[in-house]
């Protein structure tokens, strides 16, 4: 196949390239190429370097001698520019293709970093002012030489080079290759390899093995007795139809990690470092450590290797290209829910022109954003310097239920099934109405299905808004909770119900300020059974007819201890975990008390006094102000004043007046005096377990307020012996008090307030990083990794 020249089609039309802002921002303006160069406007490209992992070699280049630039050197794999209304990603793809005869998928391509080159040559007639993208592409084996299809006005030769040796020549400015600032942000490419393959294995296993002894693994069940023959027999399909949630899950956090966990998987029995690393995989779910603020646990070089036998023209005796699946160093903010390459002002350009309808989809919790470009790509149509050009945009719109088609298809069937079978009409309704959504891609029904649930087999299953897309925060990732209603916990949450109305009548508060609430939270107490399709720190959203939801944090869906949903008219449903929390005492808050808590007082460590807490804290965040009224008489909210720091001061509230709540039900003589040291002791070591985890998260930076404001007002003391004890009498001071000022803070809608005491009080101090380094030097565990055995039973 002879390959189409560039100099052909622009021939026929002068390639046109985006205008960028000095900070590489696209201006709206397009110019042609030669014009972009003696103008010297900034404009982007892209870089693609190719690397053999077994000879440690990088694939070089010989720029022809006609080149504008740097004309008869050796270059880089492949480069070139990004036509006006191209991608990045489409643009490595095709480049590699065009110059040397590659073709490969996207998930061969690992996006590393961009960088700005600057130069002027041909005494001043070329000026490059250049963000680069850079690509890396990882073979296993050099690719023959013979294999490529060179472009001939473009590429005179191509060789390997051992990676240190090339970084040894651009180092030292060897006239006969491309120069690049390998004391810059280039030469973080190198220093990237050699940190992949420098070869201590040792090292990397002691690093794991530290990384998962942060984990307790635990064995989580619930009593299945009171359930019908018939239910037992739904929720063997329920836990099937969750394995497809895990599934669907996967390929949403990134393209490439399935087939990541699947090599993972079967090749955990080759060494310790390989058991190691599928271990910390299956509890993160991800390349990306969760206890680590996602910092990467594994790289490319740990990925499935691929062979592809037509990526190039054939060559006697060579099986074909053997390529890593790639994915990126850092957390993608936008997941696989659109393309890697796409940059916001590209889906604002889009999103402008949609309809509303069509705007909708785009942002709406059930679509994905794919390329029409990507589909070409895949198709092999390579010959258009910009095949987005048929398109206005190259941006659409996919419904979940034509993305995951097969996997919902399979996963409707069983639900339908599981329904047929349940004693349940409230189940029975829920099911079959989520698997009429999993085909239709309409959930109305189903959610409202799921907020009438009334069933002892309690099921949340299909795809919730988890923040998984940060930002923009649209799109919903599929999930599963099963769970057993927990009978017994049924009077402790009448308790708070009924009297709802009392303690918003009493709150700490300046009777203005007060919002007669009238709907209190909607709780329901389970013991998990099985979850899928869920990681560590996540929201999680509904979407109900007659308003957006959303919900509190969950310190991660493993180990969390509830998990909440706004529902229609400022109502709440909170799913408490009580198995969970249970296993999260005695595992974690027992040792951290150990090891925190003054010895006099470690015996009040108490499960029910914590839990007693847990049911009413979700019952507080309905409490307090929400719908205010500004000093100007404007009618406003406390969410709407507070903006970006409203999470973390709600779960302030709900917390503090929590505390406050108790106190006051049990000098009512509704609740016994016996809970309150307990609950404090084990408030106490409940901040400390939270604060493990980081400030990045709302309820954790709720946690430190607390803390430190109780420390402050002397309830929470450090003793020599560096551990902590509290002074009963002070805490509960300390509690009233910033009850109301965080009350009246929201009642006011005064985000100054609320900012300053935020900045004040939400910080590690120095008792508390103290505390926390001596947990992490004793090797306490910071979270639980559970295990479901009800599935090999039920399978």
């Amino acid at each position: 196949m002879h390959q189409v020249q560039k100099s052909q089609v622009m021939a026929a039309s002068p390639e046109l390239l985006d205008v960028l802002s000095k900070d590489g921002q696209k201006t709206g303006i397009s110019k042609p190429r030669g014009d972009v160069h003696r103008d010297g406007d900034y404009h982007r490209a892209v870089r693609v370097l190719i690397f053999a992992e077994n000879t440690q070699q990088m694939l070089l280049q010989k720029r022809t001698d006609c080149k504008e630039a740097w004309a008869g050197l050796w270059d880089i794999s492949t480069s070139g520019h990004i036509s006006a209304g191209s991608s990045s990603l489409a643009t490595a793809r095709r480049e590699l293709h065009e110059e040397i005869g590659i073709k490969l998928p996207s998930d061969a391509f690992e996006f590393m970093f961009s960088y700005l080159e600057q130069s002027v040559t041909n005494d001043g007639k070329y000026v490059n002012n250049e963000y680069n993208d850079v690509y890396l592409i990882t073979t296993l084996d050099p690719i023959p030489l013979d294999a490529f299809t060179l472009q001939e006005s473009e590429v005179s030769g191509m060789k390997y080079l051992f990676w240190e040796d090339y970084r040894r020549l651009l180092a030292e400015g060897d006239p006969g290759f491309v120069p690049y600032d390998v004391n810059g942000q280039y030469g973080t490419l190198f220093e990237i390899i050699s940190e992949r393959y420098k070869g201590n294995v040792e090292e990397r296993a002691m690093v794991l093995e530290k990384q998962l002894n942060r984990y307790c693994h635990v064995s989580l069940s619930a009593e299945l007795t009171g359930l019908a023959d018939a239910d037992k027999e739904a929720l063997g399909l329920l836990i099937k139809t969750a394995k497809i949630m895990d599934e669907i899950f996967s390929q949403q956090v990134w393209c490439s990690n399935p087939c990541l966990r699947d090599w993972l998987r079967e090749h955990a029995d080759e060494s310790r470092l390989d058991k190691l690393k599928w271990m910390y995989y299956q509890i993160n779910g991800t390349p990306w450590s969760a206890l680590d603020e996602n910092e990467p646990f594994l790289s490319t070089a740990d990925s499935a290797i691929k062979l592809l036998p037509d990526a190039t023209k054939p060559v006697n005796g060579w099986k074909g290209l053997e390529y890593r699946a790639a994915f990126p160093l850092s957390r993608p903010h936008g997941a696989n829910f659109y393309p890697r390459d796409m940059e916001k002002r590209e889906f604002e350009l889009w999103n402008d022109s949609l309809s509303d309808d069509q705007k909708m989809q785009a942002t709406g919790s059930f679509h994905t954003v794919r390329r029409q470009s990507e589909g070409m790509l895949d198709d092999a149509v390579f010959l258009s310097n910009d095949i987005t050009n048929s398109y206005v945009h190259d941006l659409y719109s996919n419904p979940y239920s034509q993305e995951y088609q097969s996997l919902l298809a399979e996963a409707a069937d069983l639900l339908y099934k599981a329904g047929n079978l349940s004693s349940s009409p409230s189940l029975t309704r829920f099911l079959h109405s989520n698997a009429d959504a999993f085909e239709s891609n309409d959930y109305h029904e189903s959610h409202i299905a799921w907020t009438e649930l009334d069933s002892k087999l309690d099921i949340t299953i299909g795809p919730y808004e988890t923040h998984r897309d940060t930002p923009p925060q649209y799109k919903a990732t599929f999930k599963a909770i099963i769970g057993i209603r927990d009978d017994e916990a049924a009077c402790k949450v009448k308790l708070f119900a009924d009297n709802f109305q009392v303690l918003d009548k009493n709150l700490p508060i300046d009777e203005a300020y007060k919002s007669n609430v009238t709907n209190a939270a909607t709780i329901r107490v389970v013991n998990l059974v099985y979850r899928a399709g869920s990681e560590p720190t996540e929201h999680i959203h509904v979407k109900t007819p007659k308003k957006h939801v959303t919900s509190l944090f969950c310190q991660d869906l493993k180990g969390t201890t509830s998990v909440s949903f706004d529902l229609p008219n400022d109502q709440r449903l909170t799913l408490l975990l009580k198995n969970v929390a249970k296993a999260k005492f005695k595992l974690l808050f027992q040792p951290i008390t150990n090891v925190c808590v003054s010895e006099e007082q470690r015996g009040l460590l108490d499960f029910e006094s914590l839990y007693t807490h847990v049911i009413c804290r979700e019952y507080c965040r309905a409490l307090g102000p929400h719908a205010i009224t500004l000093g100007n008489g404007q009618k406003s909210s406390v969410r709407m004043e507070m903006q970006e720091l409203h999470s973390a001061l709600e779960e302030a509230k709900a917390s503090i007046v929590g505390l406050w709540a108790i106190r006051f039900l049990t000098d009512k003589d509704l609740l016994p005096e016996k809970l309150i040291k307990p609950m404090y002791v084990s408030f106490l070591t409940g901040c400390f377990h939270s604060l493990r985890f980081g400030l990045k998260k709302a309820h954790i930076q709720a946690q430190a307020l607390l803390f430190n404001y109780l420390s402050e007002k002397g309830g929470i003391v450090l003793l020599p012996d560096e551990t902590f004890y509290v002074d009963f009498d002070k805490v509960e001071n300390g509690v009233e008090s910033l009850s109301r000022e965080i009350l009246t803070v929201q009642g006011r809608g005064d985000k100054a307030a609320a900012k300053s005491l935020l900045d004040k009080y939400s910080v590690i101090s120095q008792p508390l990083r103290g505390a926390l380094k001596k947990l992490e030097m004793l090797q306490v565990p910071v979270d639980i990794a559970p295990a479901f055995p009800i599935w090999p039973e039920m399978n």
